[in-house]
């Protein structure tokens, strides 16, 4: 015998209010992601659900709690000194999060602009504990995991080719980019 399924219980002003600022005391978020967590607990088709929601979001902003562009600088520099990720994935991140690509430009241009990238991408090397490639199938995944990291193929090139990996893996690995 199945459960009746139990009414959800719908949020007032006061308590969504209440749950936004939990779930920002948790982890900083994005406007597009508090946005979903909001609709999963008024009823977002209606009206009053996407005016709550609005209105939510719009205090949240101007108490200083939720700002995407603190959010993407500081989520940038993190990715970018902890996880040693290049450029592309950390935009491509901050697009998935439902950032605006005006804002992820100017938080991930200062943050990137003095790095190295090359060593960038050493330090990934290293913090992945991938060493230099005995034979083509090795050189071929350091390729795709530095591709998934987010740098360019030039540097990627570079590196391989300072492990001294033959012209023809280079010329297969070459094949491989996206046009």
């Amino acid at each position: 015998m199945p459960f009746p399924r139990s009414k959800r219980k719908l949020y007032t002003e006061a308590e969504l209010y209440e749950y936004a600022v939990g779930a920002l005391a948790r982890r900083m978020r994005t406007v597009a992601e508090l946005k979903r967590l909001l609709r999963q607990k008024v009823e977002a088709e209606t009206e009053f659900g996407k005016t709550l929601v609005e209105l939510i979001i719009r205090k949240l902003k101007d108490q200083g709690y939720l700002n995407d562009a603190k959010y993407a600088a500081a989520y940038s520099s993190f990715r970018r000194d902890n996880e040693k990720f290049g450029r592309m994935r950390v935009i491509t991140d901050l697009k998935a999060k439902g950032v605006h690509g005006d804002v992820i430009d100017t938080a991930v241009t200062p943050a990137f602009d003095e790095v190295n990238e090359e060593k960038q991408a050493r330090a990934y090397l290293q913090r992945k504990r991938l060493v230099k490639p005995k034979d083509q199938k090795q050189a071929a995944r350091i390729f795709r995991n530095l591709m998934r990291a987010g740098f360019r193929a030039k540097t990627i090139f570079t590196i391989l080719k300072n492990w001294e990996v033959d012209d023809e893996t280079l010329t297969a690995l070459d094949s491989e980019l996206p046009e």
